[in-house]
């Protein structure tokens, strides 16, 4: 599951197309654009993430005597197209979003310039590793922010779909937000802090849970975190941490990270009555912490309850986004260029739904800020050749309803190209942050919206616009295809 090579991660068709392609050389050079449509949980954003592990494909991508012997057992494929493939490298140049960076629907979080074969091949590895880490980090950053700054500890690693998911899923969730993870194996790969407590079957193994509480404290003076719910709350499980807690502080133990966990009931109440007890006997600065398969609803819910807990435990409903188990990423042709050409010949895709007619040509995605509030006020989808002057004055109109318009006066805002280049000519180009860097800038990004943007219901929409060029150029290419289907 951690193999370097992961070459075979791909469809069948992607290999079927490849020697269609093979077998009818095109020398054409094309550009994809991996995007999404819909942003995930009803939300007005997204974070992309899983860019390193995108960068680290591509560079692995080689074909084993293994993987072609088993492409051979297939019976489709030719001796002269395997031949091919066991000398395979990627040659392209790949373009994408840093992760960590707040996306909204259409706009490429991924662009692929290469030969025709080399792109079609990256596709599914492509998706499968932006979606799943998008979509996590996305959660992640939801759950987050209805924690209102208190601690979230990620720790779905049991119900997570499979390792891989668990492991990569733990490191989208840190980076959309999440303080630390359970999972071992993510903290020792991407050094990201690992946190837990104990079981109930740790209290339950003991004769009584004072005697399970004393021996954990025993071995974890520095980070004594009880379960509190094994028996009873507040007849048992409180005042015997209380209990615990006062022995080690006439010890002359220092409590430096200590507190309660209530894993069941009412979590608004008990906390409430916890911090009661907690306070009255001296301990008003304890953490409690909550977990049972929160969400960032539920979490919000109990904070508008008032309820005295600052630590959470998000586990399932984290790691499976389980309101919206996809993150809908797509890949498309946007433009090809045969040899010898100096130009792309832009394509587009045509639908009867409005949302899955693509943008074609050779884009880039410019980000504009409010330079009073710092705030995004639009992104802005042009093509490459496109330069925006700041201190110009800017109009601009909904692709789809085009009377929907917005001026920006020069000198009033800011802006930032988000499209960079991480792999030229098969080459890595850029070095990604770590984990824990990922996790700041994620942080900070996500201040750029507006609060509007970021509530739970009825989130209000970041405007995602065409330039002028790209318009014009995406209407004569439809009217193009419409007059030649009336043909």
């Amino acid at each position: 599951m951690r193999a370097n090579n992961l070459t075979l991660l791909t469809d069948l068709y992607e290999l079927t197309m490849m020697q269609g392609y093979f077998k009818n050389p095109t020398n054409q050079t094309v550009i994809f654009d991996m995007f999404y449509r819909e942003n995930p949980c009803g939300g007005a954003f997204a974070i992309t993430a899983g860019l390193e592990q995108m960068i680290e494909y591509i560079e692995n991508l080689k074909f084993t005597e293994d993987d072609i012997s088993y492409l051979r057992s297939l019976n489709i494929f030719e001796e002269d197209f395997l031949e091919y493939l066991s000398n395979f490298r990627f040659t392209g140049d790949i373009y994408a979003i840093p992760e960590g960076t707040v996306v909204f629907p259409r706009e490429p979080l991924v662009k692929v310039v290469a030969p025709i074969m080399e792109a079609q091949l990256v596709e599914t590895a492509i998706l499968n590793i932006i979606n799943h880490q998008s979509l996590i980090a996305t959660k992640a950053a939801r759950v987050c922010y209805a924690a209102k700054g208190d601690s979230i500890m990620e720790f779905g690693l049991r119900r997570a779909q499979g390792p891989d998911a668990g492991i990569f899923g733990a490191r989208a969730a840190v980076i959309g937000g999440c303080a630390g993870t359970s999972c071992v194996l993510t903290g020792k790969m991407f050094d990201v802090p690992v946190l837990g407590t104990h079981a109930h079957s740790w209290i339950m193994s003991f004769p009584d849970e004072y005697t399970a509480f004393k021996t954990y404290a025993k071995l974890y003076p520095d980070s004594c975190t009880l379960l509190v719910d094994t028996y009873d709350v507040l007849k048992s499980g409180v005042p015997n941490a209380i209990r615990v807690f006062e022995e080690m502080r006439e010890e002359g133990i220092p409590l430096k990270k200590y507190g309660i966990r209530i894993d069941s009931g009412d979590l608004a109440y008990l906390s409430k009555e916890a911090y009661k007890m907690l306070s009255a006997a001296g301990f008003d600065d304890a953490i409690i912490s909550a977990s049972s398969d929160l969400d960032e609803y539920l979490i919000e819910s109990l904070k508008t309850q008032d309820a005295k807990i600052n630590s959470w435990g998000v586990g399932t409903k984290l790691i499976t986004a389980n309101d919206n188990p996809a993150f809908g990423g797509v890949y498309k042709l946007a433009a090809v260029k045969d040899a010898g050409d100096s130009q792309f010949t832009p394509k587009i895709k045509l639908s009867e739904n409005t949302e899955k007619v693509t943008n074609p040509g050779d884009k880039t995605v410019y980000r504009l800020y409010s330079k009073s509030s710092g705030k995004i006020k639009a992104d802005l989808i042009c093509l490459t050749d496109e330069k925006l002057d700041p201190e110009q004055n800017m109009v601009l109109f909904d692709p789809v309803d085009t009377w929907k318009k917005t001026k920006f006066l020069g000198g009033t805002y800011e802006v930032r190209e988000l499209l960079i280049p991480v792999i030229k000519e098969g080459h890595r180009v850029y070095q990604s942050p770590s984990v824990m860097e990922l996790r700041s800038y994620c942080q900070k990004e996500q201040q750029t919206l507006w609060d509007e943007s970021r509530r739970f219901v009825n989130p209000q929409k970041v405007y995602v616009d065409l330039s002028q060029k790209l318009y014009d150029l995406k209407k004569d290419l439809l009217e193009e295809m419409s007059s030649k289907s009336l043909d």
